[in-house]
């Protein structure tokens, strides 16, 4: 992992760490399936190991994830490499002392974020806001606007091309339920990102990443501690995957840890 990667991941845990959480959530997730090198368009066999991380403090609330990627073809595309992305979000209901009672939305808050990969030298800033929603039955709904300011370190420097400034929307839900004596929880996000241009010149398509999740409890089911030990499948759909013209739908097997 570049320098700059290892100082952003320090300072993306500085938050969570500085202040006591009220609640957090740390989670190992396991996906495996087969996906698309999206500039040659082969087809490999790719294991992600995910450490996810949210938890709530004073001010608001924090969430990061880092992926370490496998895939089982030498094509400099995912071989070991490392994806992480950071966002922290400031309350207006906590800092400001804003109150939504009874009322659809639960709150408001100003985001900063980023998101990072290691070979290719990507780093994204994502400022913005997040509307936290009330709506019954899920755990939690969450809709976040974003830029999305470029800072990567392009080609001079032996990354991936650096790209303009765009900006996202992404939608994340949790959503649990039972049936019989069994829980099950679907959970995901959907995102959108606009299109921007490479510095190459060409074009970088908008995408349209879907990453849903239907998991068992297995944990409750083996008379364990309940939301601590999950299986099921992930399903990711990428429409114009990296801003390219592959589109992707893959199913995964999904198996999620809570430490």
């Amino acid at each position: 992992m570049n320098k700059k990667l290892c100082l952003t991941l320090s300072l993306a845990l500085l938050p969570s760490t500085t202040f006591a959480a009220d609640w957090s959530n740390t989670q190992l997730h396991i996906n495996n399936g087969d996906f698309k090198n999206p500039f040659s368009r082969a087809e490999s066999n790719t294991t992600v190991y995910s450490l996810q991380h949210s938890s709530g403090y004073a001010y608001g609330d924090n969430f990061f994830f880092i992926d370490y990627l496998v895939d089982d073809l030498n094509d400099d595309y995912q071989d070991r490499d490392f994806y992480g992305e950071w966002y922290s979000t400031f309350s207006l209901s906590k800092l400001g002392n804003m109150q939504f009672n009874n009322s659809l939305i639960k709150d408001v808050g100003i985001v900063a974020g980023f998101n990072m990969a290691g070979d290719s030298k990507v780093m994204k800033y994502l400022p913005g806001v997040k509307v936290s929603w009330n709506v019954e039955g899920f755990s939690f709904l969450s809709t976040l606007f974003t830029a999305y300011i470029d800072d990567s370190e392009g080609l001079a420097k032996g990354g991936a091309p650096a790209q303009t400034n765009s900006w996202m929307i992404d939608v994340a839900w949790g959503y649990p339920f039972t049936l019989g004596n069994q829980k099950f929880e679907i959970t995901g996000h959907v995102e959108y990102i606009a299109e921007r241009e490479s510095e190459t010149g060409s074009d970088v398509k908008g995408w349209l990443l879907a990453q849903p999740i239907i998991r068992w409890d297995l944990g409750h089911a083996l008379n364990m501690a309940e939301k601590q030990l999950y299986l099921g499948v992930e399903w990711q759909y990428w429409r114009n995957k990296l801003g390219t013209d592959t589109n992707e739908s893959v199913p995964q097997i999904h198996l999620a840890w809570t430490f």
